[in-house]
């Protein structure tokens, strides 16, 4: 079992078995963490998952609380879900990622310029090494938008972008579940912007390829 979801089932315990009830808040991280045998890394991760599902509400400053945990509510946290485990678009959709992006990234290899290369570097560098899920997808999306307007063709960024909306969500749930998937992310992408500045596209197109090829892997093993 992945540390996340040990974290994930030991809460959800608390409040199945009432030690936790709607709209109660939360221990102090360190204390819950020392509570449930947890580090707080895997604790904090959980959080964020059972925030996605509305399970739990996060207040900025204030802590961390069980939700009314309506059925409505948590109804549309199914609905997040069900998004890609019902059907195979999302697959189809990183398919295709697999067949554009490296293509995408080796012809950005070869005509990447400065500005480009500088904008790319800036943006990665803002995220830090501890970004949350939202701040890491959100800077993955201008990532590779950043690559595909620097390959020069304007047709493979909009085929890029429009099916980039069916993969957003998939996306989000990774970085919560997967143990490694924030820092696996952050290293490949450097991986890609070092490959980019060396104009060098075979490692270029080689990194890209990696990094499509393990979210499809994940995705596969998901669904």
């Amino acid at each position: 079992m992945a540390v996340t979801d040990e974290a994930i089932g030991k809460i959800k315990e608390m409040i199945v078995s009432g030690v936790l009830r709607p709209g109660d808040r939360l221990p102090k991280e360190a204390d819950l963490a020392a509570e449930l045998g947890l580090s707080r890394s895997s604790l904090r991760e959980a959080v964020r998952a059972l925030s996605l599902l509305n399970i739990l509400h996060v207040r900025q400053g204030d802590g961390t609380y069980v939700s009314s945990l309506d059925p409505l509510l948590l109804l549309e946290a199914v609905t997040f879900i069900l998004d890609f485990h019902q059907d195979d678009t999302v697959m189809q959709a990183f398919q295709v990622r697999a067949v554009l992006e490296p293509a995408a990234t080796e012809m950005a290899a070869q005509r990447i310029d400065d500005q480009q290369l500088a904008e790319l570097r800036t943006l990665l560098d803002s995220l830090g090494d501890d970004p949350s899920i939202e701040q890491l997808v959100a800077n993955d999306l201008e990532f590779h938008r950043g690559i595909a307007a620097a390959s020069g063709v304007p047709l493979l960024c909009s085929l890029l972008e429009t099916i980039t909306g069916p993969t957003v969500r998939a996306r989000v749930w990774r970085g919560v579940t997967q143990d490694d998937a924030v820092a696996r992310t952050l290293a490949e992408h450097r991986s890609i912007l070092d490959a980019l500045e060396y104009r060098d596209p075979v490692t270029a197109r080689a990194w890209a390829s990696i990094h499509i090829s393990n979210i499809t892997r994940w995705l596969a093993n998901t669904l």
